[in-house]
């Protein structure tokens, strides 16, 4: 006997139920197969593009039982947003049973992102009596692609890119069997029916299958560079600790100095080469399996050019089973690979093999193709751990398509999000579906996979935008995306202010109720002001509709514009200049500029001159560290964005305890003129960068402090929220953020979207949603 009563006819209910959220594509109908036999219940499930349907019998205290176990025991990648259950005559059901999918035209559900190669499927990889040994596409319910290969909703496989791979017999016996994990697993394959993979060299396949797979390897061991095609797009691979093939790859991939990304087989072997805390340990080993930037050991073998002028790596672990066959410890092989996305510097991702051969020839030695289709392009994510939590730094594969949960339900809205690191934003009812990282929108490539990104998820969440939020700026490719559709499908556009959308961002994913204000400190490289200029450091009293500027860096002039940017040594003149600091020729930011150069700039700086009329304006306080960088004779020309303030960060002393102290005048405007002053003179006295790198960060620092302590005796709000692309700096958050916790200041970070520009979109509908409320 099992001890289970058996109930009287007039005892059996109903109960009709619908389950919202991440319930498709992660074993949720079978789990709910198993429950509902388990309980003893009748009934059905079956998937809907709004969510899961049930209808299920049985007296009432199993039907309880029941709904508490589809919350408490939910599958580990289900998220659960709502269960709403109806009673309901009970229907005399014979037995419990899975139905078809219904697709209904209408309705939409969050859908889940690509998952990680789950232990199980790991285990079936490695044994040698398994019928999927070695197979590079091993899934099941419990992990492979997601959101890379759906086309459509409700998530089955016609609505895949797997839906021209046929099951065969023993493939469809799995998929059918509701006991399985692999029941409606819609990537499911085997070497019989499934995808395969090849190598091509100079046009001619050379190889297949298993031998494809030891030829890349034998390859990337000889120093090669390969193309490979992952998940979300081509990668391009060698050998990490192969200092000559990193730096070719550099020279072919137009990859000056930025840091390359790295894949290495286990823990242990990241650990040979990175400081790893509790937290590292967690993200890197998290089904997501991101990026992870960990501090770099001093004796790491890892090839110096795979990210020169940083104390740090950016690290992951296999995330498919391609990945782990690769990558496998043996003899001769390599144990760490770079694999950085398979494009020219600035364009998108390569993801369909006959666009990989075109783009990619001139970069790679070979290619290890296969046949899965991808449908969406999507890099892989990148975080830091701060104060033991993920801190986001792009959002992509792994993350996205999760929605954040607005604090209320507004009218569906597009975010057309920011030129750089763009991302856009769809919301519909309480969800924001955040974009996966698209990139810079500064090409019309990348424009085109915007363009068809938008495209995508409005027609998979089943959104019609009845507005369009958008940056300022008039001359991004985003905004002039915004005032076309608008003008042409006759939809309110709203303009939100840059940085005013980066604290709106974090107030939101924060769940802060709409007539909420915080305190925002908004630090970053460049966001067009409201009077015109460029702001970039700013201190506002920000609620969802609308901010007031309280503070900001003192405003100075970027000789130049855009090659302001580019070249440091221009706005350290500048500040130098502000700072009433001569331009002496032992500075060298002097010598970088050259006798033409500083009569250049001396025109751009002079007040009478015409060319001064024309200099733009800025407040930014990127621009303040890339002349800090080359006040200490750092780095007097760039690369890449932000690259002279990561290697002021990498060269900070720790023991240094000293700060250089900014000014504050009534209007809360920061002056940095003394830091500056005291920062030439430690140059001139031959004082280490790293100690003058200590003492300009945490005077930023305390002059944030400072700042929002006199603030909040102004406005009496004591909630901090910091965004911006600053704060991706770790040392100046740790440097800022017990310092204001210690004065009795909530602080809020980012969590769920990054604190640069890939968050700027969430803001943005969130402030168009909170304006659109109030008119």
């Amino acid at each position: 006997m099992s001890g289970r009563s058996v109930q009287a006819p007039d005892e059996v209910q109903g109960l009709r139920i619908h389950v919202t959220g991440v319930v498709q594509g992660v074993g949720f109908r079978p789990f709910v197969y198993a429950l509902a036999q388990r309980l003893a219940l009748t009934g059905w499930v079956r998937n809907t593009a709004g969510g899961v349907e049930i209808e299920v019998d049985g007296s009432p205290l199993a039907l309880q039982a029941f709904v508490d176990g589809l919350s408490r025991e939910a599958p580990p990648l289900a998220r659960i947003d709502q269960i709403a259950a109806e009673a309901s005559h009970a229907q005399g059901f014979g037995a419990f049973s899975i139905l078809a999918s219904q697709p209904d035209a209408e309705s939409f559900q969050p859908i889940a992102p690509d998952v990680g190669i789950c232990q199980d499927c790991l285990r079936e990889l490695r044994d040698p009596t398994d019928r999927r040994y070695r197979y590079p596409f091993i899934n099941c319910t419990n992990c492979g692609p997601r959101f890379t290969i759906i086309t459509d909703i409700p998530y089955d496989r016609p609505n895949t890119t797997m839906r021209t791979f046929d099951l065969c017999p023993a493939c469809a016996a799995e998929y059918g069997d509701p006991s399985d994990r692999r029941f409606h697993a819609q990537p499911v394959a085997c070497p019989t029916c499934g995808p395969r993979i090849w190598l091509e060299s100079r046009g001619e396949q050379t190889h297949a299958g298993e031998a494809a797979l030891q030829a890349a390897r034998r390859l990337l061991a000889g120093g090669s560079i390969v193309a490979i095609k992952g998940l979300g797009g081509f990668h391009l691979a060698v050998d990490a600790l192969n200092a000559d093939a990193v730096d070719r790859l550099r020279q072919r991939k137009l990859r000056v100095d930025k840091a390359f990304a790295l894949m290495l087989p286990d823990l242990q072997a990241i650990e040979r080469h990175c400081l790893l805390g509790e937290a590292e340990r967690k993200l890197l080993s998290g089904w997501e399996r991101p990026i992870v930037v960990c501090r770099r050991r001093p004796d790491s073998a890892i090839a110096a050019a795979a990210a020169p002028g940083q104390n740090t790596l950016g690290v992951m672990l296999p995330y498919t089973p391609l990945h782990h066959l690769l990558i496998e410890a043996e003899p001769g092989f390599p144990q760490a690979l770079v694999l950085t996305s398979g494009n020219l510097s600035e364009e998108p991702i390569a993801t369909d093999n006959d666009q990989a051969r075109q783009s990619l020839h001139a970069l790679a030695d070979a290619f290890l193709m296969h046949d899965r289709p991808i449908h969406v392009r999507c890099d892989d994510s990148v975080v830091r751990a701060f104060e033991n939590h993920e801190y986001p730094l792009r959002r992509s594969r792994g993350f996205a398509p999760y929605p954040v949960h607005l604090p209320w339900a507004p009218p569906s809205i597009l975010g057309a999000g920011p030129e750089l690191k763009n991302t856009f934003c769809l919301t519909r009812q309480a969800y924001a579906f955040l974009s996966q990282h698209i990139g810079d929108l500064e090409n019309f490539e990348t424009l085109e996979s915007y363009q068809a990104g938008i495209a995508h998820l409005e027609r998979l969440f089943r959104v019609r935008p009845e507005a369009i939020a958008c940056d300022l700026h008039p001359d991004y490719l985003a905004t002039r995306y915004a005032q076309e559709r608008a003008q042409r499908e006759d939809l309110p556009l709203i303009g939100v202010q840059h940085h005013h959308a980066h604290i709106a961002a974090v107030m939101a994913e924060h769940g802060l109720p709409l007539q909420a204000q915080v305190l925002g400190v908004a630090l970053d490289g460049t966001g067009y002001g409201e009077d015109g200029t460029i702001w970039g450091g700013e201190i506002v009293l920000a609620g969802y509709a609308g901010f007031e500027r309280l503070g900001h860096l003192r405003t100075v002039a970027m000789p130049g514009g855009e090659a302001a940017i580019r070249q440091p040594w221009r706005m350290a003149l500048a500040w130098l200049q502000a700072a009433g600091v001569p331009w002496d020729r032992d500075l060298e930011c002097v010598q970088a500029a050259g006798e033409p150069g500083l009569v250049a700039v001396a025109s751009m700086l002079d007040e009478g001159s015409r060319l001064a009329a024309i200099q733009p304006l800025t407040s930014s306080m990127g621009r303040l560290f890339d002349a800090v960088a080359s006040l200490a004779g750092l780095r007097q020309q760039v690369n890449y964005e932000a690259q002279a303030a990561i290697e002021l960060e990498a060269l900070i002393d720790p023991a240094e305890l000293g700060a250089y102290m900014l000014d504050f005048d009534d209007d809360g405007v920061l002056d940095p003129a003394p830091a500056l002053r005291e920062l030439v003179a430690d140059r001139r006295a031959g004082r280490p960068v790293g100690v003058m790198a200590a003492r300009f960060h945490r005077g930023v620092a305390e002059a944030v402090v400072e700042v929002c302590r006199r603030v909040r005796a102004q406005s009496a709000v004591s909630t901090i929220a910091l965004s911006g692309g600053v704060w991706q700096n770790v040392s100046l958050l740790q440097m800022t953020v017990p310092a204001l916790q210690a004065r009795g200041f909530e602080v809020l970070l980012h969590r769920k979207v990054p604190t640069n520009d890939g968050g700027v979109a969430l803001g943005q509908v969130a402030v168009a949603a909170a304006r659109l409320a109030a008119s």
